[in-house]
């Protein structure tokens, strides 16, 4: 016989708390090793989180909506149900689900040894009655009257997501599903937070992250380099590829990509012990997220990946970002970050380096300019302004000044190379 500490997990190197989003069980449940006890939100995605430890749902001590740092005990989890009407007599309680405030923990009955807990992404359904759907698809649900009974989701291992709500109300799905992946990813403005005036919106849990992040981010010594980069051939080789699904996302990952093959200084990132070289090349993108925030999807080894395979992963990852469905790796990986504002208009801007990398690239849109030729004649051409930021103590200027210089002869020359 025993009790089981339920601890808020750590679902990422980053996260320092979390926030309850569901709890899948209730007290006096049935917990199965390998079922899925509760929704945690991480500061980037929603994760179901699952017991290795089979027994009954003893106390749930955080409700919905509460936030805990990492490592508190936030349920218990008993072995019979004895254990179970032992802690009912005792008064454990569970708290309101309408509580906002999370009531001190109650100490077991018994020493309680530690329930691992594992993240898992997504998981299949562990019961005939059990709806796997995510915390947006259930909102949605809710606001829209749709019943999630019986509705075949569309998300990883058949998950419910908000276009699959949207879909049953008879509503266009203003996101596309994740199986279903478009042509060309297409990244539409954040939503505008609407609030009254003098209203003080509380910061969401990624904003929170990102705060963060932003905030230990003064503490680099870092620098910034432009260039103008001529990007005719690059917009012509664009329109021959895009009605095959390649995105100017795909394109300038790959072509980033391959100029870091060859300065591998820009691919690297400051540690404790000196310059640490990844084994990889990963380009994390920026994407804007509603209400707030940004997420940066990783494109694992574009270096490797052909373009319209590496088209494809963007236009699903953007998919499973909206819908907070990321696995932690595919948002933390990233050893080269890449910053697109040129889709909205934005001619140039500075870009804030993201902590544990070593430079981010900011792209800014592709313009006709009136320029001077070598031999002295004018001519209108299409350019764009990219800026890089660096970490000054592994990186110098000569090396961001060779990495830009070669990035633009390989967009200015020859762009039909990232399609091989």
């Amino acid at each position: 016989m025993a009790t089981f500490e339920i601890f808020m997990p750590a679902l990422s190197s980053t996260m320092t708390e979390g926030k309850i989003v569901e709890w899948l069980k209730q007290p006096g449940d049935r917990v199965e090793r390998g079922e899925s006890v509760l929704v945690v939100e991480s500061d980037k995605a929603d994760m179901d989180v699952e017991s290795f430890e089979a027994g009954f749902l003893g106390a749930v001590l955080l409700p919905a909506g509460s936030t805990a740092p990492v490592g508190e005990t936030i349920g218990l989890v008993v072995e019979t149900e004895a254990e179970l009407e032992n802690l009912r007599a005792n008064g454990t309680a569970t708290p309101s689900p309408t509580a906002t405030a999370p009531p001190a923990a109650v100490p077991p009955p018994t020493p309680a040894p530690e329930v691992n807990v594992e993240p898992k992404a997504e998981v299949a359904a562990v019961g005939a009655n059990r709806v796997i759907a995510s915390p947006r698809a259930r909102k949605l649900a809710q606001q829209l009257g749709v019943k999630l009974e019986g509705l075949k989701g569309s998300g990883p291992h058949g998950r419910l997501v908000a276009a699959d709500v949207e879909k049953a109300a008879g509503q266009v799905p203003s996101i596309a599903p994740a199986s279903a992946a478009p042509a060309a990813a297409v990244v539409p403005l954040p939503a505008v937070v609407v609030a009254a005036p003098g209203e003080t919106k509380p910061f969401s849990t990624l904003q929170q992250a990102v705060n963060r992040n932003m905030m230990a981010s003064l503490a680099t010594p870092s620098f910034r380099v432009g260039y103008t980069i001529t990007t005719t051939k690059l917009d012509a080789f664009y329109k021959q590829v895009k009605p095959k699904g390649v995105t100017m996302t795909a394109l300038l990952a790959k072509a980033v990509a391959l100029t870091l093959v060859r300065h591998p200084q820009l691919n690297a990132a400051y540690s404790d012990a000196g310059t640490s070289f990844p084994t990889a090349i990963n380009v994390a993108v920026a994407v804007a997220m509603e209400g707030g925030g940004l997420l940066t999807p990783v494109l694992a080894q574009a270096d490797r990946v052909d373009l319209y395979s590496l088209s494809r992963n963007w236009a699903d990852l953007v998919a499973r970002a909206r819908t907070k469905q990321l696995k932690p790796e595919e948002y933390s990986s990233g050893t080269f970050t890449l910053s697109n504002l040129g889709m909205f208009g934005v001619d140039r801007f500075d870009a804030i380096l993201p902590p544990g990398t070593g430079a981010i690239l900011a792209v800014g849109a592709s313009r006709p300019v009136v320029v001077a030729n070598s031999d002295g004649s004018i001519a209108v051409k299409a350019q764009m302004q990219v800026n890089i930021t660096a970490d000054h103590r592994v990186i110098y200027g000569a090396d961001a000044a060779a990495f830009l210089k070669d990035l633009a002869l390989l967009i200015e020359n020859d762009p039909e190379s990232l399609a091989l």
